[in-house]
């Protein structure tokens, strides 16, 4: 019996409206990121799920929580759902990174997978743990629908693993996921479907 799985990134913060890695760091919401999340509860309210699991970082938890209080339910952190660390370009900006590491930065662009950045998760890795925690998440809910509150990259990474997709084309098959909007993903055992992508959290049309 398949899983719908809705996917949401996580509300904006400081660092990501400044277009900065925040990986592993622990990162707060910003004004515009705390409304994206009750935006994302207002829709959850519309398109009840039965359980909500998010990654063990705040700006996931928070994002999270209004989809909570909407519906009654208790979010589940799943740490295999945190972000992938950046190693040396967190907290930085990829142009700053290739102000400094011009030739380094060029093979990320050209290959982000066989090219990640010093000290950083390696993203095979990465997609891996994601898929897994989303295989483990769709098992214990058959049937179901799940809110899942991750993170842009490793979202990123586990759809292209999960859909078949090249990781090292991740950033050109999906180049960005939208803050606090919704892919939906049908999955079942070890088939996975796109039902939509980005969708934002709007009120429905009368």
């Amino acid at each position: 019996m398949s899983t719908t799985l809705l996917l949401a990134r996580h509300g904006q913060t400081v660092w990501h409206a400044e277009n900065r890695y925040a990986g592993v760091s622990d990162v707060p919401l910003t004004d515009i990121g705390r409304a994206q999340a009750e935006a994302l509860g207002r829709w959850v309210a519309r398109h009840p799920v039965d359980a909500v699991r998010t990654s063990p970082l705040t700006r996931a938890v928070a994002t999270a929580e209004p989809a909570c209080r909407a519906l009654g339910l208790t979010a589940v952190r799943e740490p295999a759902l945190r972000e992938c660390h950046f190693g040396v370009v967190e907290g930085r900006t990829l142009a700053e990174f290739e102000a400094v590491e011009p030739g380094l930065a060029a093979a990320f662009r050209a290959d982000p997978v066989s090219c990640y950045f010093p000290g950083a998760e390696d993203p095979r890795a990465a997609a891996d743990r994601g898929a897994d925690a989303l295989r483990r998440i769709a098992a214990a809910h058959p049937g179901e629908r799940v809110l899942v509150v991750a993170h842009n990259t490793l979202l990123r990474l586990v759809l292209c693993r999960l859909l078949s997709i090249p990781l090292s084309e991740y950033r050109r098959v999906f180049p960005r996921l939208r803050n606090a909007a919704v892919t939906e993903l049908r999955l079942d055992g070890d088939t996975a479907a796109l039902l939509s992508l980005n969708v934002p959290c709007v009120p429905d049309p009368p």
